[in-house]
């Protein structure tokens, strides 16, 4: 059954990156039902390589600052949570309990090409799952680059290995802290049909 248009209007066509944030708080059970709906989507053996730091603590986003460019300063550390959206790449260790029916770890462990691949690949996937899962449950977005990746794995990921991807600022985003829509490409130009 289709979406109607209130919710892909709400996924997609009326939704916006957000930069300015209200004093609504983000809740533990909010971040349990975001996390409860992203992990459904699909990965790669269901493989699930994503790890998501929520930082809504003064003292997490003070060891993050350093890591965060000029002009993402401001908006991260007024944002409610930031979630630092990583991945692990020893994922396959869960692959007995994620994909009991194959001996899937194997394929990763003989090929460290492939298991990097796949963890960005996928982890990257779970990011954007993150995004539609925030959406849906009446949330704001702010998904962003412009930081220094390798401040935040050393500041909060050296003791367990995970890489980070990028960043999401998330709450409830201040009417009038979005920018006007940007131009998107036509289907001529980003596809093609044979």
């Amino acid at each position: 059954m289709a979406l109607d248009d209130v919710a892909l209007d709400t996924l997609f066509r009326q939704s916006r990156t957000h930069n300015k944030w209200t004093d609504a708080p983000v809740t533990d059970d909010e971040l349990h039902a975001l996390y409860d709906l992203l992990k459904m989507g699909p990965t790669s053996a269901n493989s699930s390589p994503a790890r998501f730091l929520f930082i809504r603590s003064q003292w997490g986003k003070d060891r993050l600052r350093p890591a965060l460019s000029a002009g993402n300063l401001d908006k991260t550390m007024s944002a409610p949570v930031v979630v630092v959206v990583a991945h692990d790449p020893q994922f396959y260790d869960k692959l007995p309990t994620l994909f009991p029916h194959a001996d899937a770890k194997v394929w990763f462990t003989s090929n460290p090409a492939l298991a990097e691949e796949t963890a960005f690949r996928n982890g990257t996937l779970q990011g954007a799952y993150l995004i539609m899962a925030a959406r849906s449950l009446g949330l704001d977005v702010g998904p962003m680059s412009g930081f220094d990746k390798a401040k935040v794995d050393e500041e909060f990921f050296s003791h367990r290995g995970w890489k980070t991807n990028f960043l999401v600022n998330l709450g409830h985003g201040e009417p009038g802290g979005t920018y006007d829509r940007l131009p998107r490409l036509s289907f001529d130009e980003a596809c093609f049909m044979q």
